[in-house]
């Protein structure tokens, strides 16, 4: 798992049906900038956990996604 900020999102009007309803994030985390699947309604601003790999993947019902976010991060 990673900590990150969320920068921004990423709006597609068009996705693989599977990814219908997801919203997209982009998170940056250790100097690496990744784009996430959000879970729990996070925004710019917004410190948060992030899912990787196969557990983010399966934590999004098996969408093709690398990275979800999971948590919104009250306190370091």
């Amino acid at each position: 798992m990673k900590v990150g900020n969320v920068v921004g999102a990423i709006w597609a009007t068009r996705k693989a049906p599977c990814l219908q309803g997801q919203t997209f994030l982009v998170v940056q985390t250790d100097g690496e900038t990744l784009v996430a699947a959000d879970q729990v309604g996070a925004g710019t601003g917004d410190r948060v956990l992030l899912a990787t790999g196969t557990v983010a993947s399966r934590y999004c019902m098996d969408a093709p996604v690398d990275a979800a976010v999971v948590a919104i991060v009250d306190e370091k």
